[in-house]
């Protein structure tokens, strides 16, 4: 299974990044950062402090530009910051280089929400929904993971002649991307034939927002305590 980030343990402090870019305003960024240090506390995390920067284009190295990312990084070294998270989805060579920059772990938006949901999925359904989010959302970067193995190795069985580390675990990642994809149709035809055997039960969806109670109305409801 994918990797799980698990910031809930110990309150780790969380810096917020945001970029106010095109027609956006410094309005509209605070409404996004509000919400991303929603999901932070959500996760577990302990929000501490934001950094927001105007500029017409994300940077392609390092999507804020270099000086405010100094200026990150002096924050980060003096309040001794756990995990650096940026409102917005960050390629593979960005996460490279500001993880070599701020030298802590680094997440965008996506990935946290990604980590929201692995926390709480129950159901075999969700819980491979949200195995295969993570890794289809893990291919493209998996760059950065491996950036410490310069050299070519083989492996018996495993790999072709030249073929690298990284190539290695892409294959490995495409495969399991393809198993999970063929298990979610498996459990969809389980699920098609349950709903046809429940006749005409009513069926009823309570949808929200995370964290803003829909398992205490739930098992109100119900008169249960199944979440």
């Amino acid at each position: 299974m994918a990797k799980e980030i698990n910031i809930a343990i110990n309150k780790e402090k969380v810096v917020l990044v945001g970029l106010v870019t095109g027609r956006d305003d410094e309005g509209r960024i605070k409404e996004y950062l509000d919400e991303l240090a929603f999901l932070v506390e959500t996760a577990g995390g302990k929000p501490v402090k934001r950094f927001t920067q105007k500029l017409e284009y994300p940077d392609r190295k390092t999507f804020i530009g270099s000086g405010k990312l100094l200026e990150v990084k002096e924050y980060v070294e003096a309040a001794e910051i756990d995990i650096v998270v940026f409102d917005d989805e960050l390629s593979g060579s960005q996460l490279k280089n500001i993880e070599k920059t701020l030298s802590c772990r680094i997440l965008d938006r996506n990935n946290l929400i990604l980590d929201i949901f692995a926390n709480r999925a129950r159901t075999s359904h969700a819980k491979t929904q949200v195995e295969l989010a993570q890794y289809e959302y893990l291919l493209p970067r998996l760059t950065r993971m491996w950036t410490h193995l310069e050299r070519q190795r083989g492996g018996i069985g495993l790999r072709g002649p030249g073929e690298t580390e990284i190539e290695t675990d892409r294959r490995i990642i495409r495969d399991k991307i393809s198993l999970l994809k063929k298990r979610l149709e498996q459990i969809d035809k389980q699920m098609s034939v349950q709903r046809k055997n429940r006749g005409a039960m009513i069926r009823v969806a309570l949808v929200g927002y995370t964290n803003v109670g829909k398992s205490t109305i739930m098992n109100q409801l119900s008169k249960s305590n199944i979440f």
